[in-house]
């Protein structure tokens, strides 16, 4: 049975950083994919970003390219989301998931491509 766990979810004014992990267990392929999302209240889930694991290969969306970066240990069991010039806009609650083939440049932020979701961590920017 696959987990994830997300964690590093806080309270941040704007402009701060934080930085968010996604422990991975349970799977029984090296190649896969791992992406963050993040639904904000009243709105959509949306896809942040996501890692393909063996290549390193990464997306992001257009609102948070230059300010996150997501990166994985060499394990590949914990994917990471380091969150930079953060504006309120941010604020939501971001899941991490798991798909059992890399991040598709057409497909990596379609929710239904996942198999595998975390609980969520809350995102707060706020002065």
């Amino acid at each position: 049975q696959v987990q994830l766990v997300e964690s590093g979810g806080d309270l941040v004014q704007p402009g701060g950083s934080l930085r968010l992990s996604c422990v991975v267990s349970g799977l029984t392929v090296d190649y896969y994919g791992i992406a963050w999302f993040r639904q904000a209240p009243g709105k959509e889930r949306e896809g942040v970003s996501c890692i393909s694991t063996i290549t390193g290969i990464t997306s992001y969306a257009d609102s948070v390219k230059g300010r996150f970066i997501i990166s994985r240990d060499n394990a590949k069991t914990t994917a990471y989301l380091q969150m930079n010039s953060l504006k309120p806009e941010d604020t939501g609650v971001y899941y991490c998931a798991t798909r059992p083939i890399s991040c598709g440049a057409d497909t990596w932020n379609i929710q239904g491509r996942y198999d595998s979701w975390g609980q969520g961590t809350q995102v707060t920017i706020s002065s």
